[in-house]
């Protein structure tokens, strides 16, 4: 016997023969990669380059 208690949790399971798998966007690795490149690009705050300062 079978209840909706024990699906809980559970995720749903590919029907079988199904090749369709799924893929992540190549939108998303776009938006990662400019991010990524965006705030390499970025100034760092005089007021950090002053406690970094301090360190040394």
């Amino acid at each position: 016997m079978h209840s909706a208690k024990d699906d809980q949790g559970k995720q749903p399971q590919p029907e079988r023969g199904s090749d369709k798998k799924p893929r992540p966007s190549a939108d998303v690795g776009d938006v990662l990669r400019r991010t990524y490149d965006e705030t390499l690009n970025e100034s760092v705050p005089d007021d950090l380059l002053d406690l970094l300062k301090k360190l040394d």
